[in-house]
């Protein structure tokens, strides 16, 4: 049986958990709420890619890039957005279990030899993804991690975009969770390249039909130039979705952690009340048992 001063050293650790566990929390949330904000920064920049878009494809032109060739697949790279840190729960885990259905998915897919360059962003990823490297399963280490800057980004977005066209890789996907709110995240896996022409006709602006344009020089040379832009708006944006859904695991993670230091804190003060008064109640019942003696 614990003795009171264990108990009271008890207390006081299982308190400062507690407080720094909710000071942790606030620190996410903070974080959340920037990164949220960056991803509605975004918006215009996505919308004004998108709307040029639309405005090309309601004029039912045949539009040719590179971009959008489709091949026979023989390799594909996937990136996959994950934490530096931890404590945020099972956030890096399921992402793990995603990519290793997605990878089995492929090989269904493409057949049992298709190769797949697997690149992890995020130290915890990373760590994890290292340890399923295979022949045919190479798993690419990056610079980029969840503090990099927008210009990094754009130079991973270049790198895949320059891989495709030499044929180094046949399909490029992003794998991530997508935030919907500080309790719900989404795994997303979304196809890169080659660009799928059917979804971003699906996205397509119907406003568009209403305001005709003229094209100079022609709508093709601007259908291949606002791609690159299409690829580096998408990715900046999972980037983002990510940060924030990290953030949201974290929050809900040290909110679990808090209620819980809170519910052992109270049954420890509970358990020290009552040995304490069984300490007293004890002392009296010997002094009343000296004096009844005397």
């Amino acid at each position: 049986m614990a003795t009171l001063r264990e108990l009271k050293s008890r207390i006081g650790s299982v308190a400062s958990t507690q407080k720094t566990t909710s000071a942790m929390k606030m620190i996410s949330s903070a974080k959340m709420r920037k990164a949220t904000y960056q991803l509605q920064r975004l918006s215009p920049f996505r919308a004004m890619v998108q709307n040029v878009i639309s405005h090309l494809l309601v004029t039912d032109q045949e539009f040719s890039s590179p971009l959008i060739a489709t091949r026979d697949v023989r390799r594909v790279a996937l990136v996959v957005f994950g934490s530096d840190d931890g404590l945020c729960g099972a956030f890096n885990i399921n992402l793990f279990k995603h990519l290793l259905a997605t990878i089995n998915d492929l090989r269904q897919q493409y057949g049992s030899q298709v190769g797949v360059t697997v690149i992890p962003v995020g130290k915890k990823l990373t760590k994890a993804a290292m340890k399923i490297a295979a022949p045919d399963l190479q798993v690419e280490r990056t610079a980029l991690n969840t503090r990099s800057t927008g210009s990094e980004l754009s130079e991973l977005t270049t790198l895949l975009r320059t891989r495709f066209l030499d044929g180094s890789i046949d399909r490029a996907e992003v794998l991530y969770m997508h935030f919907k709110s500080t309790s719900r995240q989404e795994f997303m896996r979304e196809q890169m390249l080659p660009v799928s022409y059917e979804s971003i006709a699906q996205q397509m602006d119907a406003r568009a039909a209403a305001e005709p344009c003229l094209f100079e020089p022609d709508a093709n040379t601007i259908f291949n130039s606002v791609l690159p832009l299409h690829l580096r708006a998408m990715m900046q944006e999972v980037y983002t979705e990510s940060a924030a859904s990290e953030q949201a695991s974290r929050v809900m993670a040290m909110q679990t952690a808090s209620d819980n230091a809170k519910e052992l804190l109270d049954e420890l003060n509970l358990e020290y009340n009552k040995l304490r008064q069984q300490s007293i109640t004890t002392e009296l019942l010997d002094i009343i048992g000296g004096q009844v003696q005397r």
